[in-house]
């Protein structure tokens, strides 16, 4: 490629067709006369022609792979146009999708621990949303299953990996913002291939102080076998 403005016009179309993002290696393969880094600044490049020109969309990099995503406030037009139900998630849901992010790989039994509550139908709602997934088993006594999150979950909260997730801190009840409108979290519409639904994210004092009472715990030094399907 003789110049960045070409290399940019590509990477642009090679992520437009896209439908699951791709990473910094995936475009060296595809347009195979450049390397790491000449991908690396095009991509940078594009983010901050996005930004000064005011457009709709902007890359973003989740999961490890770059992505071109509609921007939030443009939700209420799409959301007309595809006239699809928002989902949400409940407090319970996103309680225990807090815990197992940051204590993973957890067992039920260790997620019902810090919630006090029985956890069954939340967690099996969570896996049918394929937030959460089966990591393996734990290798003690009864071998139970550990829980961790899912590519989608990093995909849903605009995360590029598990290392981006907000670093828990003592909280007084002073700093949480119970009247703070609940955000909005895009959700992907893999059968339209659009931003078309969303997860409702609110400031929670529970999730906040559940999650880091269970992180601030010992970590335990069980080990875990990853799951084979038996």
């Amino acid at each position: 490629m003789e110049n960045i403005g070409r290399i940019k016009n590509v990477i642009e179309a090679l992520l437009i067709v896209s439908e699951e993002g791709l990473s910094a290696q995936d475009l060296v393969d595809a347009i195979t006369s450049v390397d790491l880094k000449d991908v690396e600044e095009a991509v940078q490049s594009l983010k901050e022609d996005y930004e000064t020109s005011g457009r709709a969309f902007s890359i973003m990099e989740v999961g490890g792979k770059c992505r071109i995503f509609t921007k939030p406030e443009y939700m209420p037009w799409i959301s007309n146009l595809y006239k699809k139900d928002i989902d949400r998630l409940s407090g319970p849901s996103l309680e225990t999708l807090a815990i197992i992010a940051y204590k993973q790989p957890v067992t039920r039994a260790e997620v019902e621990a810090v919630r006090g509550v029985n956890v069954g139908g939340v967690m099996k709602a969570l896996l049918d949303k394929d937030l959460i997934q089966v990591r393996g088993r734990r290798d003690v006594l009864g071998r139970p299953l550990v829980y961790g999150t899912t590519e989608k979950f990093l995909e849903i909260f605009g995360l590029n990996s598990l290392n981006d997730l907000p670093v828990l801190r003592e909280f007084a009840e002073e700093d949480l913002e119970y009247t703070k409108p609940a955000k909005q979290v895009l959700v992907k519409n893999e059968e339209e291939n659009i931003s078309s639904s969303a997860v409702s994210v609110s400031t929670n004092a529970d999730v906040v102080i559940e999650a880091t009472e269970l992180v601030k715990k010992e970590s335990h030094d069980d080990e875990f076998t990853e799951f084979d399907g038996t």
